[in-house]
């Protein structure tokens, strides 16, 4: 008897013509009736932050075109924390689809005007708890990936764990429909044009990486969901986010775009 599918960790199946099919793992569960222990996670709340495509505690820097759709922000009193995007002072060659918000100044895509708000305020404490809440999430159960390169690789919904750090090389599969949470213990790293790449019903807004120190994205990179950054994240030319690039320090831009999900 032939066999009709030849299974692996990776999730690809064999058809009886020798073509590669990419089977979910749900699918393959339904199919075979022998199902893992799957841990269901909740999506991480992200309270007055949900609004802000990109925010930086301490600002955020671009140098080229970056485009950013949905609002954007910074903490400090100072308005120029932002630099790079228009319509502000020093503004420019950067544009934001959205709303500029900092603790002195509201800004429209072709108008800025000076007025008190708690806008920012309220969304850097929320990252703050949002951060938190991320980190804190039970390994029971997870998958622990000390120190790992997830190129490669699909994974399923749940928790994954590294006490150290995460990179990605090449491509990383996500699929089902979910919640994805990854704790990662200092930095990640996404390498020169490494992708994240959705399949099954998985969506950049159930994708939460909870980053303890740098969040490094490289160039010309295709990356998905929440980024909540202990310090910093910094993209390299050409990279596009799919998600939320949220630091509790500075977000450096070059010729970069981040829509909200």
């Amino acid at each position: 008897m032939n066999k009709l599918f030849e299974l692996s960790p990776g999730v690809p199946a064999r058809t009886k013509g020798g073509s590669m099919k990419r089977l979910s793992p749900f699918l393959l569960c339904a199919m075979l009736a022998v199902c893992p222990a799957f841990a269901v996670e909740r999506p991480v709340n992200l309270g007055s932050a949900a609004q802000f495509a990109v925010f930086g505690a301490a600002g955020v820097t671009n140098t080229g075109n970056t485009v950013i759709t949905g609002d954007l922000g910074v903490y400090p009193i100072a308005g120029t924390a932002i630099t790079g995007f228009l319509p502000m002072t020093a503004g420019g060659p950067g544009n934001v689809n959205g709303t500029i918000y900092t603790p002195t100044q509201v800004c429209t895509p072709t108008l800025c005007t000076t007025e008190t708000t708690t806008t920012a305020r309220l969304a850097e404490a929320s990252i703050s708890i949002a951060y938190d809440e991320a980190k804190r999430r039970p390994c029971a159960p997870c998958t622990l990936e000390n120190g790992a390169n997830l190129g490669g690789r699909t994974l399923t919904p749940g928790l994954y764990k590294s006490a150290t750090t995460i990179a990605i090389t090449n491509v990383l599969y996500l699929s089902g429909k979910g919640v994805y949470i990854f704790q990662i213990g200092s930095g990640l790293t996404v390498n020169v044009g490494a992708q994240v790449v959705l399949e099954n019903g998985a969506t950049s807004a159930d994708i939460f990486w909870q980053v303890g120190t740098a969040a490094i994205l490289e160039a010309d990179v295709q990356f998905e969901g929440t980024i909540l950054a202990g310090t910093a994240i910094t993209m390299g030319s050409g990279t596009t986010l799919t998600g939320r690039a949220l630091a509790q320090t500075d977000v450096t831009f070059i010729d970069d775009t981040v829509t909200l999900p």
